[in-house]
């Protein structure tokens, strides 16, 4: 009898709204086919006890809200295109949603769960916007352009400013760390334990 390979555990349990991410190209052209639509850009590894460990309850929240879109990025197949995207700890998550482009970025584990459903709340749409739908951010997608490892070509443009009532609805963006960061790995355990001057969380979870 043959016997059926295993189901891995980022594969478990994914909702019809979760899609995995394939390359820089998939990721750019899922943004800007979502139109209006609230987008969750999931980052994660494998060998990350915290996104292990999250992952079924990010299930149960992508069956609670079918609107949104969730895109998984697995780290350890696509390292190039997180480390253009300035990602350097996991599990992280971005929101997009149509012309506003990046609502907000976090790091989080199951005990800092109400981060992400507060992030849900805040940000599904309760209005259609008119603009074009603005996805990555140029910077972002320079970045993936001049990666070598990767296939993706942008062409530089120039985008329309944002009216000031939607520009409004935006929450400031942090300042990127150093780009030669290592990847660290976050844990509810060391999280609550962490030196008030450590910026970045490490993961007890391999």
């Amino acid at each position: 009898m043959a016997i059926g390979k295993a189901q891995r555990w980022w594969q478990k349990g994914l909702q019809p709204n979760m899609e995995e991410v394939e390359s820089a190209q998939d990721l750019v052209d899922s943004l800007q086919t979502a139109g209006d639509r609230l987008v969750v850009v999931d980052f994660f590894s494998p060998g990350c006890g915290g996104c292990k460990a999250l992952h079924p309850k990010k299930c149960q929240l992508a069956e609670a809200n079918p609107d949104v879109l969730f895109l998984h990025v697995n780290y350890e197949e696509h390292k190039s295109m997180c480390y253009s995207l300035g990602v350097h700890v996991l599990p992280f998550f971005r929101f997009y949603r149509g012309a506003h482009g990046r609502l907000c970025s976090f790091s989080c584990t199951n005990a800092t769960i109400k981060k992400f459903k507060d992030a849900l709340a805040k940000h599904t749409p309760d209005r259609c916007s008119l603009r074009p739908t603005k996805g990555l951010e140029e910077r972002q997608l320079l970045a993936l352009a001049a990666n070598e490892d990767l296939s993706f070509t942008y062409t530089l443009v120039h985008a329309q400013p944002i009216p000031a009532e939607e520009e409004a609805l935006l929450e400031p963006k942090p300042s990127r760390s150093n780009s030669a960061a290592p990847l660290l790995h976050l844990s509810s355990k060391v999280e609550s334990n962490r030196n008030s001057n450590q910026r970045d969380l490490v993961s007890s979870g391999r």
